[in-house]
């Protein structure tokens, strides 16, 4: 049997790090085995994992590319090990139909460096109008970033939405709830997370558990109080900033964001839910601004950069012994890519060849100038990171010896079925 490459290394396989030959041929795994012929040998270093997917960003293509675009936005997530991203629907123009979805993939087709899906927003009367190429549907309950809040959702619409057969994601957060919180003199971390409070959350998890859709995430949970309240029955999503950081972050109108940071004793307890087991799945809801744009608290709209900081972050926890590979493993890679359906995340045949390899050995303080963010200002510079040395997508090498190698070879998902 001829391959296009082998790759050689110690692989993640069934829970443990195994030395393994990768037989790869039209981008797919082939065979898992050794002493594999016919084939062009690499030889990675360290530990290996099945590349990371992301299934929450949000690159501003079309429409405000001067905050990110799709090349900055999936370089930046080659270099953070990811090697397929989901991008959210509310650009400025909504992607809430087939003209807005055609347009904004055509716009952005070309531009990526990793393999990419694109949500389209539900906004409580248009099942009908979304396009089926959609990898996932966005439903905001409540208000944030250039959204579009949804109220009490028809019985014909939920049908709709139950024939497209897309898994669903929810912006948790009520929108009652924070009219009735609404606070217009809004100047630290506390005061945003008092004008959205966990109470919001709460009674959003509930809306979404009562809507009883199929295959359905609920985004960015900031308490492990709404994992009680969705019982299993609605996945859950949390990100890095609500596990790492809290309202004592000295990171301003950086580490503004919806949901808010929580009080320390909440974002410890979600961290220990997210240590646990707990979560479904982790991304990093990498939603940029400009500096401008945040320079003054009150006006600064939400977001925080995470695509390229995502895994790197988790791995130095897992270096510290505080974090197990296998919960890393479940909800960074294996978890995201089962959700959107698409052959990644696991070392299997008939899977795509999306690899890192990376030393935990190699943990250095994140040093926010060297991302590639267009405004690369991070809340958490500083912070211990382990980042990829080598990176595959479809058994290419993107990234070798941290070095960009190769150009846009990134494909849109529903091509790759």
């Amino acid at each position: 049997m001829a391959f296009d490459t082998i790759l050689i290394g110690k692989f993640y396989f069934q829970g443990q790090f195994r030395d393994l030959e990768i037989g790869i041929r039209n981008g797919l795994i082939e065979k898992i085995g050794k002493d594999l012929k016919g084939g062009i040998r690499k030889e990675l270093e360290g530990a290996i994992f099945p590349s990371g997917t992301d299934t929450h960003v949000h690159f501003r293509d079309p429409g405000e590319t001067h905050k990110e675009d799709f090349s900055t936005g999936t370089i930046s997530a080659a270099y953070g090990g990811t090697t397929t991203i989901f991008d959210m629907p509310n650009n400025i123009t909504p992607i809430s139909d087939y003209a807005a979805f055609d347009d904004k993939l055509h716009t952005v087709r070309n531009r990526a460096y990793v393999d990419f899906g694109l949500y389209s927003l539900f906004n409580g009367k248009n099942s009908q109008l979304i396009d089926k190429r959609s990898s996932s549907i966005k439903i905001y309950l409540g208000g944030s970033t250039n959204s579009i809040p949804v109220g009490d959702i028809q019985d014909k619409e939920l049908r709709g939405l139950s024939e497209l057969g897309k898994p669903v994601v929810f912006h948790g957060e009520d929108a009652v709830c924070l009219a009735r919180h609404k606070n217009d003199e809004v100047h630290s971390l506390s005061d945003h997370e008092h004008s959205r409070p966990e109470i919001c959350e709460a009674e959003s998890a509930r809306a979404i558990l009562k809507l009883g859709i199929g295959r359905s995430l609920m985004g960015h949970i900031s308490t492990p109080n709404s994992l009680d309240i969705l019982q299993g029955k609605v996945k859950g999503e949390v990100t890095p900033h609500h596990l790492l950081l809290n309202t004592d972050s000295e990171s301003g109108s950086w580490g503004k964001v919806n949901p808010p940071l929580r009080n320390k004793n909440t974002q410890e307890n979600n961290l220990q839910a997210y240590l646990d087991g707990k979560f479904d799945l982790l991304s990093s809801d990498h939603a940029p601004h400009t500096e401008h744009d945040k320079e003054e608290f009150p006006q600064a709209p939400s977001g925080i950069i995470g695509v390229e900081t995502r895994i790197p972050l988790l791995l130095a926890l897992v270096q510290k012994k505080v974090l197990s590979f296998e919960v890393f493993y479940n909800t960074a890679i294996r978890n995201p890519a089962e959700f959107m359906g698409i052959r990644k995340g696991k070392l299997e045949v008939g899977y795509f060849a999306d690899f890192f390899s990376f030393r935990l050995s190699n943990v250095k303080r994140l040093n926010q100038e060297r991302l590639h963010s267009k405004t690369p200002v991070s809340p958490f510079n500083e912070f211990p990171v382990v980042f990829p040395d080598d990176v595959t997508l479809r058994g290419e090498l993107l990234i070798e010896s941290g070095e960009l190698v190769e150009d846009r070879i990134g494909r849109h998902v529903e091509e790759l079925k």
